[in-house]
């Protein structure tokens, strides 16, 4: 094998395609990184729950493929000078030149690493930006819990041209309605997705269309010549439609980058898992926290209030993240009491709101 590749091209590549290798493999060749040169180059990482691909151009002199460890490729592309980068495979060796810079690389058998699940069919497609929006503000609200998965997933709910993302981690409800182009017009998928490796796929597929494809246990997200799948977790899932739909008595519009700054401010001298607390009455918001050891904070930002005035508390990180997930200038504050779960959504115009924010309350002390 040997090829030239841009040292920039590379670099991200490599790095993309690295960031699902294992901290801890079960099996050394899952810390490699498969490097496929045909008439273009192929880089592939996988460790049987996640897969990456990506495809970039090179000058192939040689085809062949070579495994190389991931993480140390990724640590010396970055870090290479502003040239051209050549890979040549000399027996167990991946012999990396760049400029006057020089590795040799022990190799590990390309026949031990395991193959790529196949890409599922495409069910549909739509923008990166939108698809890392939904993901954005729905990931918060999922568990980093490993002992119970269902909760560490995004639900990824499919009904024609309509997609809705939810997740809990049982203190909070995030969901997200959006549009997107179906693959067909019947199409309807409902599935549990690892959040943490959704929300990589966010963060890494926002160039241009994303397609979505489901299939046989596994999601697969494709985007500008690089590709993920993923298994998918059990299907069980909450009823987390009728839990975000209620009658409420009273109700706050605030400006979210106002009510925001306030909250964080005022947290400086909230104790770890301490309440902020919120009073609502005509016209004003008095966000306190504090009052132990540390001290304590106040602050009133302006707001409009429909119904009676009312004191309630929240986790101050669990209200951050539902107002962070707002995309217009003013948050709705549904709440009925106290002791009461309050609603989070965007200011309705004619449509419905396409995200929402159940959040649990704390008790008042």
């Amino acid at each position: 094998m040997k090829i030239r590749v841009n040292r920039d091209v590379l670099a991200d590549a490599v790095a993309w395609a690295a960031r699902v290798l294992p901290s801890r493999p079960v099996t050394p060749v899952l810390s490699g990184l498969l490097l496929e040169a045909g008439e273009e180059l192929t880089l592939s990482a996988f460790d049987y729950d996640v897969s990456a691909r990506a495809l970039i151009d090179a000058e192939v002199a040689e085809s062949g493929s070579v495994l190389i460890p991931g993480r140390l490729l990724a640590e010396i592309s970055k870090s290479l000078p502003a040239d051209d980068v050549e890979l040549v495979t000399e027996g167990q060796e991946a012999v990396l030149t760049c400029g006057s810079a020089e590795f040799g690389l022990i190799t590990m058998p390309v026949e031990d690493f395991p193959s790529l699940p196949a890409m599922p069919p495409a069910i549909g497609a739509i923008g990166g930006g939108v698809f890392a929006s939904a993901v954005g503000q729905v990931a918060p609200a999922s568990s980093r819990d490993d002992t119970l998965p269902m909760l560490t997933g995004i639900r990824v709910d499919v009904d024609g041209d309509a997609v809705t993302m939810a997740a809990t981690d049982r203190y909070r409800i995030a969901a997200r309605d959006f549009a997107w182009r179906p693959a067909s017009s019947g199409a309807s998928v409902s599935a549990m997705v690892p959040a943490r490796v959704l929300v990589e796929v966010a963060r890494s597929l926002r160039g241009g269309e994303v397609s979505v494809a489901f299939g046989d246990g596994v999601a697969g997200f494709e985007s500008v010549g690089r590709s993920t799948t993923v298994r998918l977790l059990d299907e069980q899932f909450i009823d987390y439609r009728t839990r975000l739909t209620a009658d409420w008595s009273i109700r706050a519009d605030v400006p979210v980058a106002a009510f925001v700054a306030a909250i964080k401010r005022v947290a400086l001298v909230a104790e770890r898992n301490t309440a902020i607390r919120l009073a609502f009455s005509q016209g004003q918001v008095r966000i306190q926290a504090g009052g132990g050891d540390i001290g304590r904070g106040s602050e009133v930002v302006e707001c409009e209030l429909r119904g009676d005035d009312i004191q309630i508390a929240f986790q101050s990180q669990f209200i951050l993240d539902g107002l962070t997930g707002i995309e217009s200038d003013l948050a709705r504050i549904n709440m009925e009491s106290p002791t009461r779960p309050a609603l989070i959504q965007d200011v309705p115009g004619d449509a419905e709101p396409a995200f929402r924010y159940l959040v649990m309350s704390l008790r008042l002390s």
